[in-house]
């Protein structure tokens, strides 16, 4: 939350960056915008401000403010987004992902995995653009994570490529690039690891059975997974709903009160 000394300042920057437009703004309002606006990293708010006045020809808005905020919060674009997600569906691929990028591919996997790549392709962007503008609304950071696929090959360049482009922290893509390149002694040890890494070593049946088990587990693990990512996506659409049925509700109630006077 930003100071009382810093609101008044950023309240100065949007006068300021009204003026350079050619419009003007009280002080009161002004001081609105910086309230609504102190959600956000001050840097983010000083470099929409600039893009307002060097790009908007239309009114100057709080609307116009947050869209700049908002298209550098680090989430890409639906057609990027569904690259990644494509990508995701493959489990040799190591794909680094947001969240909403991983729930919107859990609602569209069902029709992907029917064969209609088209009808998964608009239900993908239906949702993701959906969950973002929560998040937004939220003001809720982007969150990448790595989502680790059996292609041992693929994985250094995924994670070195999502560090390039400062998706993940560079001590983050070390610690996952060290723990990957981790080599047991024994070849049991060589066996349990490659559930992770994907190096095929040939273990005793003893624990041959084990990595049987380990392997139901995972799926069991990644199907209670899915099956949560699915019951948060329908409760955040059970909200979603409600909250436009009061808000239809409310302006029906307005409406009525207006006819009546």
């Amino acid at each position: 939350m930003l100071s009382s000394e810093a609101l008044a300042e950023l309240a100065a920057g949007i006068c300021a960056t009204a003026e350079t437009l050619g419009q003007t703004i009280s002080a009161t309002a002004a001081r609105l915008m910086a309230e609504d606006l102190a959600a956000f990293p001050p840097q983010d708010i000083r470099k929409a401000l600039q893009s307002c006045r060097r790009e908007l020809t239309g009114k100057f808005t709080l609307g116009a403010v947050m869209q700049r905020i908002q298209a550098e919060d680090g989430r890409p674009g639906k057609d990027e987004a569904w690259s990644i997600a494509v990508m995701a569906n493959d489990e040799f691929e190591t794909v680094v992902m947001t969240d909403e990028i991983q729930l919107a591919l859990t609602a569209a996997r069902p029709v992907l995995e029917s064969g209609d790549k088209i009808g998964a392709r608009m239900t993908f962007i239906n949702a993701y653009e959906r969950f973002v503008l929560h998040a937004r609304e939220a003001a809720k950071p982007v969150n990448w994570h790595v989502s680790i696929g059996y292609d041992a090959n693929r994985r250094a360049i995924a994670i070195e490529k999502a560090v390039q482009m400062q998706r993940i922290p560079h001590e983050h893509g070390q610690k996952y690039l060290a723990d990957l390149r981790i080599a047991p002694v024994t070849e049991d040890g060589r066996a349990l690891a490659g559930l992770i890494t994907g190096t095929v070593t040939r273990p005793s049946p003893d624990v041959s059975e084990r990595l049987q088990g380990v392997k139901k587990s995972m799926l069991a693990v990644r199907k209670a997974n899915a099956d949560r990512k699915q019951q948060i996506r329908e409760e955040a659409e059970q909200q979603f709903a409600e909250r436009r049925a009061e808000l239809m509700r409310q302006v029906e109630q307005l409406q009525s009160q207006g006819a009546s006077q």
